[in-house]
């Protein structure tokens, strides 16, 4: 029975264009969104931009740019993607947007009348890099250990606080369920609900130190800190707060199944910050959330100044898009840290799309056309349950392993029957030998379907038609 399902990324900063790490998070949303609808789930999928906070006001201001306009800049190149990865999204939520706004300003309002909002000075050490505040606990040589060439901000002012403290048995008990993948990431929570850096958190910045924010409600001199902001978005893009019961909120929320996709360092801020100022809201909290680790290249971290960034738009354009959604989803580990060279990419490219799927598409189709007189009959629906499994673990890669282990089936096959030789003694035997070859061929293209959606439509027309398709992955050097 079809259920209502809610998936969403994270919101990037528009600070800087897109990159790798951004493009594996949102190919990774977006197989799981398709393998729902496959399944004839109501899906609703989200993604969109974070506007708000003081890496993006320094950004704006050191370039000498309206800051509207320079967040209006950044946000188009995000957009973009949408063609770029061939992503199937349902909504694109930008902070900026007034509905996000009043969605913010509402959380803060119920937040506020439960108790959960009050006012102090504080000082403390401020990562403009990660937007948090910083415990001596997490630094490295008094450093973020994230952003090692940024130095600690002293923030010494009177802002609003939320009481995260109060919710700590509420969060236990929430992180003890199913809630968490991988279990690293579900003890990475609970450790920190258990340790020292799980404290009250400030939710605002002086409007004058720092105008680029939403305005805390009732208290013009004070604008909403970023993540507090920003987090509202995974519910203000269903409406919130409509509460209604044809709203999307009731729909998706309220009684379908919620996910969300984040970066394994995204933990303190998803699983905690956000599930408490749900809680404190009354609004029910999220489901699931899957943490996907880091893409690395040459076994370093990519940075601008070692000159290993790399640009996944450049491959796509190269080789692609179905090629790098194959890398990221099939060659990129889904929980740990996976390197992404060219060497390491095009080896793939060649093993498994060119000599693999893009051969064998070629050669069964050869042969279906030189020797079937009509396509051949497949079945309107197939079990795809182990299948269907693997991804509901966000084990992409053993998903993709099981395509992978067809297309060797029938090369297999191919080799060991020899139909193209079968068929010119005897026909009939031959052409029956061709038609089970196209017919496993339509079921890997049904399979590709969340993974390499125009592959996946390219072989599944090919089968009907009875036609061999154009070449689709032709061999590369490194």
């Amino acid at each position: 029975m079809s259920r209502p399902f809610y998936i969403t990324t994270t919101l990037p900063y528009v600070n800087d264009k897109p990159h790798v790490g951004h493009a594996l998070e949102f190919v990774q949303a977006d197989a799981l969104a398709r393998s729902r609808r496959l399944r004839d789930d109501e899906v609703f999928f989200n993604t969109g931009t974070d506007e708000h906070g003081q890496k993006i006001y320094d950004k704006a201001v050191k370039e000498g740019r309206d800051v509207k306009e320079y967040v209006d800049f950044y946000a188009e190149r995000f957009t973009a993607l949408k063609e770029k990865l061939n992503l199937s999204y349902d909504a694109f939520i930008r902070t900026t947007d007034e509905k996000h706004i009043q969605a913010a300003q509402e959380i803060w309002k119920r937040c506020e009348a439960a108790g959960d909002i009050y006012k102090k000075n504080y000082k403390t050490k401020y990562c403009v890099g990660c937007e948090l505040e910083k415990t001596d606990s997490e630094l490295v040589e008094g450093k973020c250990p994230i952003h090692l060439n940024l130095e600690l901000q002293i923030v010494d002012e009177e802002n609003y606080f939320f009481k995260l403290s109060k919710y700590k048995d509420a969060l236990l008990a929430y992180l003890a369920g199913d809630v968490v993948t991988p279990l690293a990431r579900k003890n990475d929570a609970i450790n920190f609900v258990n340790g020292d850096g799980f404290q009250d958190f400030s939710i605002s910045r002086l409007k004058e130190k720092m105008s680029w924010g939403i305005p805390v409600p009732g208290d013009e001199s004070q604008v909403m800190y970023v993540w507090f902001d920003a987090l509202t978005n995974y519910i203000s893009t269903l409406d919130w707060p409509n509460e209604s019961a044809d709203s999307n909120f009731t729909k998706y929320w309220m009684n379908g199944e919620t996910l969300q996709v984040a970066g394994k360092d995204q933990v303190r801020m998803q699983s905690i910050m956000w599930q408490a100022m749900l809680l404190s809201a009354n609004v029910p909290p999220t489901q699931h959330v899957f943490y996907h680790g880091f893409i690395t290249s040459g076994g370093q971290k990519m940075s601008k100044s070692l000159g290993n960034v790399l640009d996944p738009f450049d491959y796509a354009e190269e080789f692609g898009i179905d090629a790098v959604r194959y890398f990221f989803l099939r060659h990129v580990h889904p929980f740990e840290d996976s390197d992404f060279t060219r060497e390491r990419f095009v080896e793939s490219y060649n093993a498994g799309l060119a000599n693999g799927l893009g051969n064998l598409a070629s050669r069964v189709m050869k042969m279906a056309e030189e020797h079937l007189t009509e396509p051949v009959v497949v079945a309107e629906k197939e079990d795809f349950t182990d299948y269907f499994a693997l991804l509901d673990a966000f084990k992409f890669n053993e998903a993709s392993d099981l395509i992978w282990q067809k297309i060797a089936e029938c090369d297999a096959l191919i080799q060991e029957s020899q139909p193209f030789k079968v068929v010119k003694d005897d026909a009939e035997k031959g052409r029956a030998l061709i038609a089970d070859l196209a017919v496993r061929l339509y079921t890997i293209g049904r399979m590709l379907n969340p993974l390499m959606p125009s592959t996946s439509q390219i072989i599944k027309d090919a089968v009907k038609a009875n036609k061999k398709p154009e070449n689709m992955f032709s061999r590369r050097e490194a």
